[in-house]
């Protein structure tokens, strides 16, 4: 867990044993900051019951604690500090541990140990457990005031209508962001179906965009997903696809990453030729377009095609293969590509099926996968006919820079071979398998 930098707040502290040699006290503590001012004891009761240290470092995971609380050893906030008799103060398991293995130094000083006692630090104990048990008060309660909040914003949504829906939208979707507990409340008290509701063949943009933003958060359930996928909420999701901001178009391609995941999910509803234009359109949206695509593929949008390719139409097969071939620019779409098992041997068959734009990306997309990784992906795909396929590129009535690129990959692929066995392998009966 990081720490604050050092600063003379912490080099004032001088805790018991500490190793500066002077003593501080919790209200000195107080008094110099290290606390937030707030009064200690009695935290603990404002949960109505003690309060474990331990579960309270692990549940806040703050990613910064003040450096006089982290044990030297793990770099981790320390549950029961033990001073040694050079005035260094560590976690009691991590020096015990220390002096296991034979070590009778000071880890921080390495110091030779003239006492090997280990001394209580119940002043830095304290502190640090007053310190945690604030901050973990806050949390909870801000977690119950989301909570209220969110339930508050379900209630609200059921009545307005207008500007007055779009705020009460946008103030659920800030609660639903930033806190778990208002998340929850909003599945439970059935808020997916409310905002589900809101989406159809009439849903403005700004309605629309503020839905989806909430529901890409929610666990959806099996019922939710399948209610999403009617024909006009499907229908609403391309066309905000089509004409949102890069944060919007990102989050209706998540939620039809969810909606993939229902067991009963129908593929033409992301086979449409209108949502691969959509999704077209976004990779190549020049003012994002490497975090657009790291994001994309991210969310599973590379074997997803991939699965999808056998069932479309040939305008729906370039369109894919397109993305894919945009997809492969960036680093992320490489390696997702050369994991995908079927991506070789989908791009093999079609090479001079579909047109010669499609020859070109497919051509592509085997380039990026083969030069990632020349040993394994060539011979994956020579074993898929791809030398036989090449020649017949290269024998076409292609352009001169795809017959240069077929040459190319040929050249690659046939580094793994003999003369020989290379050329059994370019028998260009393989071409109409």
């Amino acid at each position: 867990m990081p720490m604050f930098p050092p600063s003379k707040k912490d080099g004032i502290l001088g805790l018991e044993g500490s190793g500066d040699g002077r003593i501080l006290d919790l209200d000195t503590a107080v008094k110099d900051g290290v606390l937030g001012g707030v009064a200690v004891g009695g935290c603990g009761g404002v949960l109505g019951e003690k309060l474990d240290l331990k579960k309270m470092i692990e549940e806040l995971n703050l990613p910064e604690v003040p450096s006089v609380f982290i044990c030297p050893i793990s770099l981790e906030p320390m549950q029961d500090p033990v001073t040694l008799c050079t005035g260094q103060t560590y976690e009691r398991s991590n020096i015990l541990k220390w002096f296991s293995l034979g070590h009778y130094t000071c880890p921080t000083t390495m110091q030779e140990l003239w006492d090997d006692t280990i001394t209580p630090n119940k002043t830095l104990y304290h502190l640090t457990y007053t310190w945690f048990s604030q901050k973990y008060v806050q949390m909870k309660k801000r977690s119950e005031d989301a909570q209220g909040r969110a339930s508050e914003l379900l209630s609200t949504l059921k009545k307005v209508k207008g500007q007055s829906r779009i705020q009460t939208l946008k103030e659920l979707q800030r609660v639903v962001t930033s806190h778990s507990t208002a998340r929850k409340t909003v599945v439970d008290e059935g808020g997916v179906a409310l905002l589900s509701s809101l989406l159809g063949p009439f849903t403005s943009y700004a309605v629309g965009s503020e839905v989806k933003a909430i529901l890409v958060n929610l666990t959806l359930t099996s019922e939710s997903r399948t209610n999403l996928m009617q024909p006009a909420k499907i229908s609403s999701i391309v066309d905000i696809l089509n004409e949102g901001s890069i944060e919007t178009k990102v989050n209706c391609v998540r939620l039809i990453e969810t909606l993939m995941e229902e067991k009963d999910f129908r593929t033409e509803i992301v086979s449409s030729h209108s949502l691969l234009v959509a999704l077209m359109r976004l990779v190549r949206d020049k003012r994002h377009h490497l975090q657009v695509r790291s994001l994309i593929v991210s969310i599973g949008a590379v074997p997803q095609l991939l699965e999808l390719i056998p069932i479309l139409n040939a305008d729906c097969v370039e369109l894919a293969v397109f993305i894919l071939d945009v997809l492969s620019s960036v680093s992320e779409g490489k390696q997702a590509l050369k994991d995908s098992s079927n991506t070789i041997p989908t791009m093999v068959k079609l090479l001079m099926r579909i047109s010669e734009s499609c020859t070109d990306y497919a051509l592509s997309i085997l380039w990026s996968v083969c030069k990632l990784a020349p040993e394994e992906c060539s011979l994956i795909a020579v074993d898929a006919g791809l030398a036989a396929k090449l020649l017949l590129v290269i024998q076409s009535g292609c352009s001169p820079i795809l017959k240069q690129r077929a040459a190319e990959l040929l050249k690659l692929c046939s580094l793994n071979y003999s003369d020989t066995i290379f050329i059994s392998k370019c028998k260009l009966t393989r071409t109409i398998q």
